[in-house]
């Protein structure tokens, strides 16, 4: 396993993070156990986690990953061994939770507290706002037109519970979500002002089929010290191969949750077809040859994956250890130039 320090924290994290979104969902407490302890076998150091976890969001699952991770953490008392992430749901789904969750002050302590006990730790690792308060585009929106009835939570008030967070000890660092280049600047911006701890990672998703972190965020991330924390980067699993051709895998994700269409466009489909021939072309696994293209990003601090079997999780460790040939690099930018982020 490779390792480096997260932006300008003293946090030093795996290149592959554990996602964990599946536990309580897709993976049982159990299966969730199994995960956490063949994760860290392969020297995986990083568990990311979301007060809103798992996916898809139920009020009756809300917080069940957390829980799941918690008990992990009880049996096997590797709190130590582990750096911890969280998030705090911004607003516009689940209206159960907090009757709709905000950024606002009291939103966020309450969200912290729940999310320590549930995770039976009095710290959290890295804290991230999971999404923004205010108009903008994330989870694929496209386009952008100014909402003037828009009535959002300042950054400044966010970030400012955030900050106290820190001084009591609550968490240690502060991370951002499905944020934007603007986004990122005014946290940066209050930071300074303020002489409030910086934020250390941008969690937004990134891969062969969405490489538009490239545009703006990556030149934030070298010159503000901010790593990249890339989500989806197999598409849902998409870029594995197993849904072309029409193919509806049992129990697979997008089997199961067809409303989880954002990678499954014509455009992409084609796209898929072009990377995943490329892959066994040169003798690499789908999955591992999308992997490998994620992890060789300077600007990506570690690769968020997540797995429903330990198969699925070792195959995709595993990708730490591959290095793509010059040969597939150039043909990725071909096909890349050829189908440009069909998916954004």
């Amino acid at each position: 396993m490779q390792y480096a320090p997260l932006g300008h924290s003293e946090l030093n994290v795996s290149r592959i993070c554990l996602g964990t979104m599946t536990f309580g969902e897709q993976n049982t407490e159990a299966e969730a156990h199994d995960q956490l302890d063949c994760a860290l076998s392969h020297g995986v150091n990083f568990i990311d986690a979301a007060e809103m976890y798992p996916v898809p969001c139920r009020e009756e699952t809300q917080g069940r990953t957390e829980q799941y991770i918690g008990t992990w953490i009880k049996k096997s008392g590797r709190r130590g061994d582990v750096i911890l992430a969280s998030k705090v749901a911004g607003p516009g789904m689940m209206p159960y939770l907090r009757d709709g969750p905000q950024l606002t002050a009291d939103h966020i302590e309450t969200a912290l507290e729940a999310s320590l006990e549930r995770l039976q730790t009095d710290c959290i690792d890295l804290y991230q706002v999971h999404w923004p308060a205010r108009n903008t585009n994330f989870f694929g929106k496209l386009g952008y037109e100014s909402d003037p009835a828009e009535s959002s939570t300042p950054i400044e008030e966010t970030y400012a519970c955030l900050a106290k967070a820190v001084e009591q000890g609550k968490i240690r660092y502060i991370g951002i979500s499905n944020e934007t280049p603007w986004g990122v600047m005014q946290y940066q911006s209050q930071a300074r002002i303020h002489g409030w701890p910086g934020v250390v990672s941008v969690q937004n998703p990134y891969s062969l089929l969405n490489r538009t972190y490239e545009i703006g965020l990556a030149e934030v991330s070298h010159r503000e010290n901010i790593g990249l924390l890339a989500y989806s980067p197999l598409g849902f699993g998409v870029l594995t191969g197993k849904y072309l051709e029409g193919k509806a895998p049992a129990d697979a994700r997008l089997t199961r949750y067809t409303y989880f269409d954002r990678y499954t466009s014509e455009v992409a489909v084609q796209a898929t077809r072009a990377y995943v021939e490329l892959a066994r072309k040169n003798g690499y696994s789908p999955a591992q040859m999308a992997l490998a293209f994620v992890n060789s990003q300077p600007f990506v601090a570690s690769n968020i994956i997540g797995a429903t079997s330990l198969q699925q999780l070792e195959e995709d460790i595993a990708s730490i250890d591959l290095t793509l040939s010059d040969e597939v690099v150039e043909e990725i930018e071909r096909l890349h130039s050829r189908q440009s982020n069909p998916c954004p």
